[in-house]
């Protein structure tokens, strides 16, 4: 399900294929975005812009994104490049974000090895019972010089996201575990030093 619900001051676009049910949406204003509806759940005008686009931008996966009409600012890219690490989940890239020819802002990229919508994360991590910590040990690592600008995210051939661009790795809580140019991260779910590869996607035959 996809789709663009057009607002006489803002459009809200959501992508079905892009959504991890973080409820970020529906908790952060049942009347704009309707839980459990049968039908149309989003309804630009129940809310004012500021507010619709505080809840898009808070959207992890980038489900949910809007054009406003109104005059104001766009959604711009992060001042700071993160790739930040759920507990037991997927990696939540918020970045100028380059992957499959596309350009976007906020992505779950699966770092289980379950998804069936790789890149993206499917909420497989949970069925197939996936571990990892989101806080893993922090590296010693100097400042970037620059530390926004577009990050090029590519899924290599059965084996792990390689990212290009300035981005600082960080835990859940927000710690700094790498500052990087090029890295290498586990998406196939066996990596003994997650979040980084070590190799193990040859060992079990990852496809992805």
């Amino acid at each position: 399900m996809a789709g663009t619900v057009e607002g006489e001051k803002i459009d809200v676009g959501f992508s079905g294929r892009r959504c991890i049910h973080s409820r970020n949406c529906v908790l952060g204003d049942p009347h704009v975005f309707e839980p459990n509806a049968p039908g149309q759940w989003i309804h630009p005008e129940a809310a004012s812009v500021e507010k619709i686009v505080a809840i898009a931008e808070s959207c992890p996966s980038g489900a949910i994104t809007y054009v406003r009409k109104d005059g104001g600012p766009q959604e711009k890219p992060p001042m700071v490049n993160t790739v930040r690490l759920r507990e037991n989940g997927p990696l939540a890239v918020h970045a100028e974000i380059v992957l499959g020819g596309e350009t976007f802002f906020r992505a779950t990229l699966c770092r289980c090895g379950a998804s069936e919508n790789k890149p993206f994360c499917d909420g497989s991590h949970s069925k197939a019972g996936f571990a990892a910590t989101g806080e893993p040990p922090l590296k010693d690592t100097p400042a970037l010089e620059a530390r926004n600008g577009p990050l090029t995210v590519t899924p290599t051939t059965n084996g792990p996201l390689k990212l290009e661009g300035n981005v600082e790795i960080v835990t859940g809580t927000g710690h700094t575990v790498d500052r990087t140019q090029r890295t290498f991260l586990c998406r196939c779910g066996h990596s003994a030093n997650k979040p980084f590869c070590d190799g193990s996607h040859k060992r079990v035959g990852f496809v992805g």
